[in-house]
Parts: C-alpha cells; sequence; structure tokens
C-alpha cells in the first residue's frame, strides 16, 4: 500500500541524513580543535606567565637550593623527527640555554639535536625512563637541571622517593618537582585560554604545554625547533608521514597522534592541536619564534 512505502521512503531519508552527519563528522579538517573549532574564552589577556614566581612553582628534590636560574635566549629542543637531518646540533649548543623533554636522548643524534641541555622537563610517565638511563641523562651533562611534573598524589606517594634515591647516587644532580599549586595554575591557565575544563574535557596536559610555560618563566627570549604549527596536519595534499619521535623511527605517525588526540572525547587525551593555537597566541606576548617548520 501507498502509506507503508512512504514511511520506508521517510525512514531511509532520515537514515541517509544520519549517514551523511556522520561522513561529514568524522572526515573533518585534521586541525578542528576537540569538541570547538576556536579558542574561547579570550575575553581578557591571559595572566603574565613572568609574574608567576618561580621560586613558590618548583620545589628542590636535591638540596634546598631555589629556582633562580634567568635566561635571556633559550631554545626548546622537541622530540619531532622534522628535526632528523636538519643539521642543527652546532647552533642548539650554541644557545645561552636549552631545554629538552622526557627521555628524548641526544647521543647519536647530536649532529641534529646538539648535547647541550641545561633544562629537562620530564613527565611522571616518563620518569622511569629517564631516570634508569643516568649515563645518558644525569652523568653525560651534569648541569642539567631537571624539572618533573605531575598529579601531587602520584608525586608525593612514591615518584618524589624515587627521584630523592637517584639524587643521592649522583649528588651533582639538581632536580625540582612542581608544586601542587603551580599544578592548579597550570591547568588554570589552560581553561583560561580555552575555554574548556581540563578534567571535564578529559584532557591531559602535555610536556610541551609545561615545557613553554616554563621557558617563558625563565627566558626572555624563546626558540622553538622542531614544533609544526597548528594547522600543519590539516593541509592537502596530507604532510609526509613521519614518526612522533626523533628517536623512536618505528613509532606512529606525527599527524596521525595528533589528530587522534584531539579528536577522540572517550578516556583522556592530549589536545596538541589546541595548544599550538595557543602557542602561536603567545609568540609575539612573550617573543617566541618557530622554526622547521617556521610558523608564519
Amino acid at each position: 500500500s501507498p502509506r507503508p512505502q512512504s514511511q520506508r521512503a521517510a525512514a531511509l531519508g532520515v537514515l541517509f541524513a544520519l549517514i551523511m552527519l556522520l561522513i561529514i563528522y568524522s572526515s573533518g579538517n585534521g586541525s578542528e580543535v576537540f569538541p570547538y573549532s576556536r579558542l574561547r574564552g579570550r575575553a581578557r589577556r591571559p595572566p603574565d606567565l613572568k609574574k608567576w614566581g618561580v621560586k613558590s612553582g618548583y620545589l628542590p628534590v636535591c638540596g634546598n637550593k631555589t629556582l633562580t636560574t634567568r635566561c635571556h635566549q633559550c631554545v626548546i629542543v622537541t622530540s619531532s623527527s622534522h628535526l632528523l637531518g636538519a643539521h642543527l646540533g652546532t647552533v642548539i649548543d650554541g644557545a645561552e640555554c636549552t631545554i629538552r623533554m622526557n627521555d628524548a636522548p641526544t647521543t647519536g643524534y647530536n649532529a641534529d639535536v646538539g648535547n647541550k641541555t641545561s633544562f629537562r622537563v620530564v613527565a611522571h610517565s616518563s620518569l622511569y625512563r629517564v631516570l634508569k638511563r643516568p649515563q645518558e641523562f644525569v652523568n653525560k651533562t651534569p648541569e642539567t637541571i631537571f624539572i618533573f611534573w605531575g598529579p601531587p598524589t602520584k608525586m608525593q606517594k612514591s615518584l618524589l622517593k624515587i627521584i630523592q634515591r637517584v639524587c643521592a647516587s649522583f649528588p651533582n644532580m639538581t632536580a625540582y618537582v612542581v608544586s601542587p599549586g603551580r599544578m592548579k595554575q597550570f591547568d588554570d591557565l589552560f581553561r583560561g585560554e580555552t575555554g574548556k575544563d581540563r578534567e571535564k574535557s578529559r584532557s591531559w596536559l602535555s610536556t610541551g604545554w609545561f615545557t613553554m610555560v616554563i621557558a617563558v618563566e625563565l627566558c626572555d627570549a624563546v626558540h622553538v625547533y622542531g614544533m609544526v604549527p597548528p594547522s600543519y596536519c590539516g593541509r592537502h595534499p596530507p604532510p609526509r608521514r613521519l614518526p612522533y619521535h626523533y628517536y623512536e623511527p618505528k613509532g606512529p605517525d606525527e599527524c596521525t597522534t595528533y589528530i587522534h588526540n584531539e579528536r577522540s572525547r572517550r578516556g583522556n587525551h592530549h589536545r596538541f592541536i589546541t595548544e599550538k593555537r595557543v602557542f602561536a597566541s603567545w609568540a609575539s606576548l612573550y617573543n617566541i619564534t618557530f622554526s622547521h617548520p617556521t610558523w608564519t
């Protein structure tokens, strides 16, 4: 009869519309920020990060020194494969202060990433990988200042004791942990810059987020090597595949990792592309430049 046919046609129409919506949703631009399309919550200028006060934000683990180091010019060496073949080692080692992240090694890669390490910012999840290789990360560059970050409960319960034991074995080691109060400031900064509560949006701050803020606090000028701009992974045609870490050639593709984390709603994820959009907005405020690739 005509009625069942018309009902079937209507149902098929609804199904087709739903399928089209799913296709549009799943094929969005690779740089689309996780639940929204642009930065929000920026009715006011961000807090002046240089006035946060490093003494209260970073607590000494080895000895009772306070973090007072200041640098005029710093470089951040990312862990990106964009640095491979760049032959930047001499330039990086010539910088006043050099900042590295987590367990990114220099041995075997120094022609491209240099060897000098003034600061190494380490996530709680990378702490074991760093401290179990003291010949690479502690003894090789004894001038390095370590800054460990992580949830206060994890740091205070067990990880702090591990750092203290390593410090006892290497008396020249200098290490700090991010204070609980400063950890909250990092969360508040994310909310203020993106309009999203970190916990409610199921987001993990990356070590890059901590490193950039610490660099702004400690340095008058910051040059970042190897970080791609926020729109990079959404280009057409897509960028060539590159390992996420320069020291893990068989690791996941960089853009695949960025896009997956940015779009994922279930579980907790880094919002790398969102963070890079924030960094772009800070560039002129805090004298930050980017190269290999260059941001425009």
